[in-house]
């Protein structure tokens, strides 16, 4: 009977103390919130990462930067999001609630980029032999050379009728000379010696003689 008595003694001693030790656990715990703001125009960060750094648990930020956790007194928790410098926040182990707001403020972070240079070919020397081997067709080059004779170029402007923007500008400069030379003689091109000289140059030329 006494032995009994001792067995059941020595278990309630240690049910008490895992009860307390709970107890004891239940109280470290808190409810950790808060939001989470850009430095340089106090604007939320969304979708921000916060982990607990000793339970490698968290939550991420809603769209307004607020965020509602577990979390333990004395932990670590670590803020980190694309574009700001990561940094982190220790929960006071002296807290008397179970309840701990937070406004979190995140600081830009500038990443340098190397320059990088996409081809189409593994290297600089398959390239410049893919460039001087590249074959143009005959055909594509004779018909640009072509629609870009100069002749056939004349001679297309010179059959091509206006349209109505340009017959609209020719009578708006018909209107205009009319007007420059309203009350007065209009210049007669007959006696102009500038246009003598330059139909003697024409005729030395032989821009008059009938092509075949």
């Amino acid at each position: 009977m006494k032995i009994v008595l001792k067995i059941s003694l020595v278990n309630l001693f240690f049910f008490g103390l895992i009860i307390n030790s709970l107890a004891q656990n239940d109280e470290d715990y808190i409810q950790f919130s808060g939001v989470v703001i850009a430095e340089d125009s106090l604007q939320p960060v969304p979708y921000c990462s916060i982990i607990d750094h000793q339970t490698k648990r968290g939550t991420i930020s809603d769209y307004f930067g607020y965020f509602s956790f577990v979390a333990k007194k004395g932990d670590t928790i670590i803020f980190s999001s694309i574009g700001y410098k990561k940094s982190s926040f220790s929960i006071p182990d002296t807290l008397t609630t179970n309840k701990y707001s937070l406004i979190h403020i995140m600081y830009q972070d500038t990443i340098m980029l190397n320059t990088v240079v996409i081809y189409p070919w593994p290297s600089k020397e398959q390239f410049a032999k893919a460039f001087v081997e590249t074959e143009i067709p005959n055909d594509d080059y004779k018909r640009a050379m072509n629609n870009l004779a100069r002749e056939k170029l004349n001679e297309r402007m010179q059959f091509t009728p206006m349209d109505g923007a340009l017959n609209f500008k020719w009578q708006q400069q018909q209107i205009q000379n009319k007007l420059y030379y309203a009350g007065q003689y209009a210049p007669i091109s007959l006696l102009n010696p500038i246009a003598w000289a330059q139909f003697i140059q024409a005729w030395k030329r032989g821009d008059f003689k009938n092509k075949k």
